[in-house]
């Protein structure tokens, strides 16, 4: 008997395990190092290298076969990083390598691995103090620095020696980890960078006291203890951030910084050039480029970006090309734009996503020309070259001449992965499982403001038979849905198959558009957000005659929880049943980095805050709603689910709770996974009056 899809789905992680990710190319273009598992519902993931002469693959590191390293148990801080990258897989989830990439460093259930990328000998484990995390080679590949019980550590590969160069010096600091709306928010999984020679380290001291603690407690279990968690809601204090330069001999000089100005560090860049520090203020709307001197840590300021709203942090930049110019993006003309040493070197048309990696003169970028599409394009001195097809999502490596190009389009399932060089091309092979469901999808723009619009269709319809109406946004920033990829549908697919036409938009707030697109949520994040959902449903309905606007549902998680919710709450004229997923409830319980962007912080702004919140609404209700939360969820904690609830039940309005023990924001367990689509399904069907 063939497994349904949402068992297939849940089993093989959305489809993504067997896929090569983690790609690392090195200097000279001649081995691609890579992660994959042995196969599409494997979960523990292999390291693997790759020789561009001849296309042979070599598998690196396998856990299974590292003394049982396979059966995880991983330290405290390592779960966290998980959860904060929505890592699904096990395994060799992350490495590192040196300056070129023949020293590869990684850690399985806290225990420090060293791999040879040139040679065959087997990677060697290296006796440490446990709980191993984040472990770097240096750039000579001598020495591979981690981080352990909270101090960072150096083990000398050549002597087998290892010392701490920096150990808490208070019960709530960290040496060498990233804060938690640093990696939640920002992208920033790491706490310490290398110097170019591997003779200090930049090295980030997090102190924790200042930020409140909220206890996260199984109710299933009443006899475990509540995990303690420090977590920043909008308008408390954040962890103090601070940055010393730490020579191998013990040297120690901090950097001077004014935390009181600028409370956050988004990134570090430590090159050939310059030592360079990344900082924002607690409003965002400014990001400065601080350069550092190494031997005093006086800092002085190299490049400024201001903005009356904010300032976006983008992946890849601030970096430099060989001849020393700052290579920075920034929103010019309505429009995200790559800058050399200040100057505009991408057109309006053209929406820089981010810096894949600068080699020579040459900028690797991701960019779209429209929203759907990524490509992957190259800028030099000689112009623009895109180097990926025109449609899909891609990304990519490059040096030396080798290209390393990943690509998701609309017409093939999965990801396929191309190795391009002066002797011809080689694929590196994805050994994930097929969804076996093939989207009957119309990418399209819908609404007043033309939001990009995903139709799907079941696969059976025929026209003239009225469909119920499934709407299955995200529509939040930073996020997009209606992208040209297929795998992205997959789900929205299946629950057209069983029996609804689904609508997917990206309205104001998503990227991809500009950045005028995405600040029309600022200081509102309800109201231009569902106005889109409507609109777009409208436009959609005039095209497809065969959606039935009587039965409309709405579904999300996350933020697209909080739309569903919101959406029934403000607008049961139109949706008339939803299944919202963790959704936020009240703008006040979630983190400072993400909320105060939006929102400005609450003592300031306390109208945006009320505008945004679920629970002034709760009176409102008039169509069933079923509200879905993980009690383990660290990120957008149990208590949004259960204050709507509150309220709700004090207003006398009926609704579902459906608690998930044991599950966090993600939810990566087979049979929840599985279960959870098949009960949305029934809730919906019930709900709309669908047989």
């Amino acid at each position: 008997m063939t497994d349904s899809f949402p068992r297939r789905q849940a089993r093989t992680r959305r489809f993504t395990l067997g896929a090569p990710r983690g790609f690392t190319l090195s200097p000279d273009g001649t081995r691609v190092v890579f992660l994959r598992s042995r196969g599409g519902t494997d979960a523990v993931n292999c390291l693997w290298s790759l020789d561009v002469a001849t296309g042979t693959e070599r598998l690196v590191a396998d856990p299974h076969l590292l003394d049982g390293a396979a059966t995880e148990d991983l330290p405290p801080e390592e779960r966290a990083r998980r959860e904060r990258s929505r890592e699904k897989a096990g395994g060799v989830v992350g490495y590192a390598v040196d300056a070129v990439a023949e020293v590869a460093a990684f850690a399985l259930s806290g225990q420090l691995y060293v791999a040879d990328l040139v040679g065959a000998a087997a990677p060697r484990a290296i006796t440490t103090p446990g709980g191993v995390i984040d472990p770097r080679p240096d750039p000579t590949g001598r020495r591979v620095a981690f981080v352990s019980g909270g101090a960072l550590h150096v083990h000398d590969l050549e002597t087998g020696t290892t010392a701490v160069l920096a150990a808490p010096d208070g019960e709530q600091v960290t040496f060498g980890l990233a804060d938690f709306v640093a990696a939640e928010e920002m992208d920033r999984m790491r706490g310490y960078w290398w110097s170019p020679d591997g003779t200090a380290l930049l090295v980030a001291r997090v102190d924790d006291a200042p930020v409140q603690r909220w206890h996260i407690a199984d109710p299933a279990n009443p006899d475990r203890t509540p995990t303690v968690i420090s977590y920043p809601a909008a308008g408390t204090p954040n962890a103090v951030v601070t940055c010393e330069i730490i020579t191998l001999d013990g040297g120690r000089t901090p950097v001077a910084r004014d935390t009181a100005v600028d409370e956050y560090l988004a990134t570090v860049v430590w090159d050939a050039h310059e030592l360079l520090l990344v900082v924002q203020p607690r409003d965002q709307r400014a990001l400065r480029v601080l350069a550092v001197d190494p031997a005093t840590g006086a800092t002085s300021l190299r490049h400024e970006q201001t903005d009356p709203v904010w300032v976006d942090i983008v992946p890849g930049v601030p970096a430099h090309t060989a001849s020393g110019a700052l290579v920075t993006v920034a929103d010019l003309d309505d429009a995200r734009r790559l800058l050399i040493d200040g100057v505009a070197v991408t057109p309006p048309s053209l929406q820089v996503r981010g810096v894949v990696e600068v080699e020579d003169e040459t900028v690797l970028l991701r960019a779209s020309e429209e929203a759907a599409s990524t490509g992957l394009w190259s800028w030099s001195p000689d112009g623009l070259t895109l180097l990926s097809p025109p449609h899909g999502v891609h990304n990519g490596r490059r040096s030396a001449g080798t290209l390393v190009l990943t690509s998701v389009d609309l017409e093939s399932d999965g990801a396929t992965t191309v190795v391009r060089h002066a002797g011809g091309e080689h694929p590196i092979a994805s050994l994930a499982e097929s969804p076996d469901l093939t989207p009957r999808i119309t990418l399209t723009v819908a609404g007043e403001r033309e939001s990009p619009t995903a139709v799907l269709l079941p696969s059976w319809h025929r026209p003239g038979t009225k469909l119920p109406v499934l709407m299955d946004p995200y529509s939040g920033p930073h996020v997009q849905r209606v992208v040209a990829a297929r795998g992205a549908h997959a789900t929205s697919q299946w629950f057209a198959e069983q029996g609804f036409a689904v609508v997917v938009v990206d309205g104001r707030g998503t990227p991809g558009r500009g950045p005028a697109v995405e600040r029309a949520v600022f200081g509102d994040l309800a109201s231009p957000v569902l106005q889109d959902q409507v609109d777009a449903l409208h436009a959609v309905a005039a095209t497809h005659p065969d959606l039935d606007l009587t039965r409309v549902g709405i579904i999300g998680w996350s933020f697209g929880g909080y739309l569903a919710a919101l959406a029934v709450l403000r607008r049961p004229d139109v949706f008339h049943a939803a299944v919202a997923g963790a959704p936020v409830t009240d703008w006040a319980l979630y983190d400072t980095h993400y909320t105060e962007r939006y929102l400005g912080h609450p003592e300031q702004f306390p109208d945006a805050y009320a505008r945004s919140s679920l629970l002034g609404d709760a009176a409102k209700l008039t169509r069933p709603l079923l509200l879905i939360h993980g009690l383990a969820d660290d990120n957008v904690v149990a208590a949004h689910t259960l204050r709507l609830s509150s309220a709700l039940l004090a207003a006398g309005r009926p609704h579902s709770v459906l608690p998930l023990s044991g599950v966090t924001h993600m939810t990566p367990q087979e049979e929840v996974a599985e279960n959870l689509l098949l009960l949305q399904v029934q809730f919906l069907k019930e709900s709309l009056g669908v047989s």
